[in-house]
């Protein structure tokens, strides 16, 4: 159940209208980038969550609420950056605001045309209100949604979305000298920091959490790095000495043309037999432990989400 607080996370301001940086702004309103993005995604992954990790459930549906509030503050602060556009434009522009602080027919006329040639569609679709398109009026979309029903790969999905959206806030922050905006924008980027942190302790907290899935890598296939630039690559820990988390190092392919044609043809030793016969034993194992995972969390005597009766 939401219950909505008139007052915002974040107390909003803006210290005069600029509707060209009101355009830009929906970026974080409808983008794909942005706050009804992450929202829709983690309230999405939550569904799928609540039967084998109840305490992940409440992380998502909390952080989820919480973007839907950052939703509203940049709602709030497009909406003050259109005074005097919105509404009747040019009749409410008379008496609005944006008078207080634009002198004559000349500059009026010039601002309102910043706001049309900008985005059309704040005077020809939504009349000057916010509506969920990003900066080039192009409606949100459902596929800027990563929802894949493995928390761990959600988790990771959304250590990127989180960096994704910082980043557009830290480029926003290029195109406003606005003291007050560039406070709200210095809050929600930071917010994005916070919730970083948050998918990354929970994707720590689900062990064994690598590879992604439930199915385990082949191990014929998983420490080789090609050498597919010319001249050779550049070497790093990416292709060299140790692999992260693993007891194996990487194996730079010199001449992968030559190596793929050697193990084409190549009989498998009994240590390659021996680790695949692992392997399947470990899918076999995991798959167990992942399917009884949901069963023993799942109340099959009552079918109903909440529990009431908790009180």
């Amino acid at each position: 159940m939401f219950h909505h607080v008139k007052e915002l996370q974040f107390n909003a301001r803006v210290s005069k209208a600029d509707p060209y940086f009101a355009n830009l702004l929906l970026e974080q309103f409808g983008g794909e980038n942005g706050e009804l993005a992450a929202a829709m995604q983690y309230f999405t992954q939550a569904f799928g969550a609540k039967v084998p990790h109840p305490d992940k459930y409440d992380m998502l549906m909390d952080i989820a609420t919480e973007e839907f509030s950052h939703l509203e503050i940049v709602g709030a602060t497009i909406q003050m950056l259109l005074k005097g556009v919105n509404g009747e434009l040019k009749d409410a522009a008379d008496n609005s605001e944006i008078m207080q602080i634009m002198n004559g027919k000349t500059a009026k006329e010039s601002i309102i045309h910043d706001a049309l040639t900008a985005n059309p569609q704040f005077a020809v679709i939504t009349g000057g209100g916010v509506t969920p398109r990003n900066s080039q009026g192009i409606p949100w979309c459902a596929s800027y949604v990563n929802s894949n029903g493995d928390l761990t790969v959600d988790l990771r999905s959304n250590l990127a979305s989180e960096s994704r959206a910082k980043l557009v806030y830290e480029h926003l922050m290029k195109f406003t000298q606005d003291p007050y905006v560039l406070e709200t924008l210095s809050f929600l980027m930071t917010r994005e920091v916070a919730h970083y942190k948050m998918f990354e302790a929970a994707l720590d907290s689900i062990q064994p959490n690598f590879p992604p899935g439930i199915l385990a890598a082949d191990p014929r296939f998983t420490q080789q790095y090609y050498n597919l630039s010319k001249p050779e690559s550049a070497l790093g820990p990416w292709n060299q000495g140790q692999m992260p988390g693993m007891s194996k190092d990487f194996e730079y392919i010199e001449e992968p043309l030559a190596y793929v044609k050697k193990k084409a043809t190549e009989k498998p030793s009994q240590e390659t037999k021996r680790q695949l016969a692992q392997t399947e034993k470990q899918n076999q194992k995991f798959s167990k432990l992942k399917s009884d995972e949901v069963k023993k969390a799942d109340k099959k005597d009552k079918g109903q989400w909440s529990d009431y009766d908790k009180g």
